[in-house]
C-alpha cells in the first residue's frame, strides 16, 4: 500500500488542480452565452398605433391606441404620455379594446391639449411571461422642440435582465439534475438512493431549483419593470407580481417543490434503507413480504414522483412560448413530455458521471439500463422537438433568417454532437457488458475489491491495536491514524475504480456529454426568451409602427338612392393610409349638386370573406355637417376587403352599398 499510495495522491492533487480552472471555464463560457445574447424578443409585438409613429395631427386626439400581435398584459401604468416639457397628459385609465383576434389597448387624453410634439411611451408583459416596450413621437398642429428623450434601453434589459436570466438557466439545470437524477436511481439503479454522492446530488439540485425560483420571483417586478434592483423588494410590485401568470407559475412551483421534498425525505429514508439492509439474513417469508413492499414503494415513489415532475414542467409549458401561438392545446403536453425527456437523459447522465467518479462499485447492469434510458429519451426529445421547431419557426425561411431559427440550428448542433459522443458511451457499455462470465467475473471483482478493503482495514486496525497505549490514547495520534486510514481506504477505492480501463474510457466520454449539455442548457435557456421566428416573420410582414409606411390611402365614392324624397347622393369615404393595422376613416355625404348632406345616421362596416372575418361594425363619429370620422380602425389581415356604407335619410328611407377595396 504504500508504494503505490503516492500515485493516487497525485492524480487527485492534478484533479483538484484542473478543477477550478474547468469550473472558470465553464462560467466564463455561460458569461459569454448571457452577455452576448440579445434584449429578450417576445411573442407579442407592437403592430400599429393611432396616432402612429411621427404623424401630425390637426386636432389633439382623444386616446391613444395600440395594437399587438399577440395577447399582452397592461394595467393603468402601461401607457404613458408625455407633453414638450414631460409633464404626463394621458388619464392613466387604461381602455380595453380588444375585440375578436384585434388585442389594443387605449389611454385617453385630457382635453384641450396645445400643440407641439408629444411623446408616447408604452410597457407591456406579453403572454409568454418576457417584458416588451417601445415609445414613438407624434405632433399637434406642428412638430416642437421636445424634453423627453426617448428610452435608450428596452425592457428585459440590463444586468436585472442578466441576472433574471442566470436565475432561469440555475431553474432548468436544478429541475434536470433533480428528475434525471431520481429517474436514474428508480429506473437504473436502486442501491444508489443508499449512496452519499447520489444524495447529495439530488438534495442539492433540488436547492439549486428552489433558490432559483424564489430569486426569479423576486426578481419578476423589476425585470418587467424599472430594472433597478431595489425593486425587488417592493411589497406592492410582488403583489402585481403574483397576481400574473409568471407570478402564479413560480409560486406553483414553490409548492410542488415541498412535495419533492417529501419525495426526496422518502426517497433517501425508508427506500435507502431497503437497500442498504440487503444483506440481512431473514426467512423466505420475511423475504416475500420484503420483496412485496419494496415493490409497492418503488411503484408509490415512480407515480408520486411523475406527477411532481411532470407538475414542475407544467409551470413552465403553462408561462411560456408553449402557452401562446397555434395549437396551444396540444403544445403545452408536449412541452412537458419534451421538458421530462431532456430531464431524464441529461440529469440521469450528470448521475451517471457522479456515479462513475465517486461510487466504485456501480453495477453494469445500472450503465447498460441506462443506456436504453437514455435512447428512449433521445427519440422522444427527436419528436416532440421536431414538432417544436415546426409551430415555432413555420417556415425554412425563419429557420435561417431570423435569431430564433439560428439558435435552434446552433441547438440541433449541440444535439446532434451529445448523440455521437453518446454512441461513443454506447460502445464503452457495450465492452463492459461483453465480457465472458460477465455477471460472475462483476461479482468476483467486486468481492476481490471489498476483500481489498476490508484486508487494509484490518491492517490498520491491528496497527492501531499494537500501537503504545501512549500514542492511542492521544487524541492526536488518535485523529492521525484515522485520516491515514481514510486516506488509504480513499486511494484503495480509486485503484480498484481505475483498474478497470472500459470503466475508464466510459467516464470520459460521459464527461464530455455532460461539457455539451451545459452549453446544450445555456442555448435552451435563450432559446426560451427569444422571439419565435414565426411571429418574427409575421411581424416583419405587418410592419412595425417605428417603419415609415407609405401613403397610400383608399378613396372611393358610392352614389345611393334611398328610394325616398331628398334620398339620391354619394357618400365619399377615405381610409388612411389603407394597410392593414389601425387606418383612420373619413365619410363625405353629398346631394347631388355636391353640397353636405346630413344624414340622420350613417354606419360602415368591413368584411374579409376570403378569411371569414367580418363584418366588423364601425358607427362613425359626426365631425361636422356631412362628415363622419373615426380613429384606429383595426383591419388586420391584407386582402380584398369589402366596404358597407349604409345610409338612412329618413325614419323608413335607408339603403347599403357596397365596394371591395385591396388592402395591404
Amino acid at each position: 500500500m504504500t508504494a503505490t499510495a503516492p500515485t493516487p495522491s497525485t492524480a487527485r492533487v492534478r484533479a483538484t488542480a484542473l478543477l477550478p480552472r474547468l469550473a472558470l471555464v465553464l462560467a466564463a463560457l455561460l458569461a459569454a452565452f448571457f452577455a452576448a445574447a440579445a434584449p429578450a424578443s417576445a411573442h407579442a409585438a407592437l403592430t400599429a398605433s393611432d396616432p402612429t409613429d411621427g404623424a401630425v395631427v390637426a386636432t389633439a386626439p382623444a386616446q391613444i391606441t395600440l395594437s399587438f400581435s399577440e395577447s399582452v398584459a397592461m394595467n393603468g401604468d402601461s401607457i404613458r404620455v408625455l407633453d414638450p416639457q414631460g409633464k404626463r397628459v394621458d388619464t392613466g385609465e387604461l381602455r380595453d379594446l380588444c375585440s375578436g383576434s384585434l388585442i389594443r389597448y387605449g389611454t385617453a387624453l385630457r382635453p384641450g391639449l396645445p400643440d407641439g410634439t408629444y411623446t408616447v411611451a408604452w410597457q407591456a408583459i406579453s403572454a409568454d411571461s418576457h417584458p416588451i416596450s417601445g415609445a414613438f413621437t407624434f405632433s399637434i398642429g406642428a412638430p416642437s422642440e421636445t424634453a423627453v428623450s426617448l428610452p435608450s434601453r428596452a425592457a428585459g434589459d440590463g444586468p436585472v435582465a442578466v441576472a433574471y436570466g442566470i436565475a432561469r438557466y440555475v431553474a432548468y439545470a436544478g429541475f434536470a439534475v433533480l428528475v434525471g437524477a431520481a429517474a436514474f436511481i428508480l429506473l437504473c439503479w436502486r442501491r444508489g438512493a443508499a449512496q452519499r454522492p447520489m444524495q447529495r446530488l439530488v438534495v442539492r439540485a433540488w436547492v439549486a431549483l428552489t433558490v432559483a425560483t424564489l430569486v426569479m420571483l423576486l426578481l419578476r417586478n423589476p425585470y418587467t419593470g424599472s430594472g433597478n434592483f431595489a425593486d425587488a423588494f417592493d411589497l406592492t410590485g410582488l403583489k402585481a407580481v403574483l397576481e400574473t401568470k409568471s407570478g402564479a407559475s413560480l409560486v406553483s412551483r414553490l409548492l410542488l417543490l415541498g412535495a419533492a421534498a417529501l419525495f426526496i425525505t422518502v426517497l433517501f429514508g425508508s427506500y435507502a434503507r431497503q437497500h442498504t439492509s440487503e444483506g440481512t439474513a431473514g426467512t423466505a417469508e420475511d423475504d416475500g413480504e420484503d420483496a412485496k413492499g419494496e415493490s409497492d414503494l418503488v411503484f408509490g415513489l415512480g407515480i408520486g414522483g411523475a406527477v411532481v415532475a411532470a407538475g414542475i414542467a407544467a409551470t413552465w409549458a403553462l408561462s411560456e412560448h408553449a402557452s401562446t401561438g397555434i395549437q396551444t392545446a396540444l403544445a403545452m403536453p408536449v412541452d412537458i413530455v419534451h421538458l421530462l425527456a431532456v430531464a431524464v437523459w441529461l440529469g440521469g447522465l450528470t448521475a451517471l458521471l457522479v456515479a462513475l467518479h465517486k461510487v466504485p462499485g456501480i453495477e453494469r447492469t445500472a450503465i447498460r439500463r441506462f443506456s436504453t434510458v437514455a435512447f428512449t429519451s433521445v427519440v422522444v426529445l427527436a419528436c416532440t422537438g421536431t414538432y417544436q421547431a415546426w409551430r415555432q419557426v413555420g417556415s425554412w425561411s425563419a429557420l435561417t433568417g431570423t435569431e430564433y431559427g439560428r439558435l435552434l440550428l446552433l441547438k440541433i448542433g449541440l444535439v446532434a454532437t451529445v448523440v455521437a459522443i453518446a454512441y461513443t458511451s454506447r460502445k464503452w457499455t457495450a465492452r463492459l457488458a461483453g465480457g465472458q462470465g460477465e455477471a460472475e467475473g462483476e461479482a468476483e471483482g467486486e468481492a476481490a475489491g471489498e476483500a481489498g478493503l476490508t484486508a487494509d482495514v484490518s491492517r490498520e486496525t491491528t496497527a492501531v491495536a499494537v500501537a503504545p497505549a501512549e500514542t492511542v490514547a492521544d487524541p492526536r495520534r488518535a485523529a492521525q491514524l484515522a485520516r491515514q486510514s481514510a486516506a488509504r481506504r480513499t486511494a484503495r477505492e480509486k485503484q480498484v475504480r481505475d483498474a478497470d480501463p472500459d470503466r475508464a474510457g466510459l467516464r470520459r466520454s460521459v464527461l464530455a456529454e455532460a461539457g455539451v449539455a451545459v452549453v446544450l442548457l445555456a442555448v435552451t435557456t435563450i432559446l426560451t426568451s427569444t422571439e419565435p421566428g414565426r411571429a418574427a416573420e409575421l411581424e416583419a410582414g405587418r410592419g412595425s409602427t417605428a417603419t415609415a409606411v407609405p401613403d397610400r390611402a383608399v378613396k372611393i365614392t358610392l352614389p345611393f338612392d334611398t328610394g325616398g324624397q331628398n334620398g339620391k347622393g354619394s357618400v365619399r369615404l377615405q381610409l388612411d393610409p389603407g394597410r392593414i393595422g389601425a387606418n383612420t376613416l373619413h365619410v363625405w355625404a353629398e346631394t347631388p349638386d355636391g353640397k353636405p348632406l346630413d344624414l340622420p345616421e350613417l354606419k360602415v362596416s368591413f368584411t374579409l370573406e376570403a378569411k371569414e372575418i367580418g363584418p366588423l361594425p364601425l358607427l362613425p363619429e359626426r365631425a361636422a355637417a356631412g362628415h363622419w370620422t373615426a380613429s384606429g380602425v383595426q383591419l388586420p389581415l391584407a386582402g380584398d376587403w369589402r366596404i358597407d356604407v349604409t345610409v338612412r335619410t329618413s325614419d323608413i328611407d335607408q339603403t347599403t352599398v357596397q365596394k371591395n377595396v385591396k388592402i395591404g
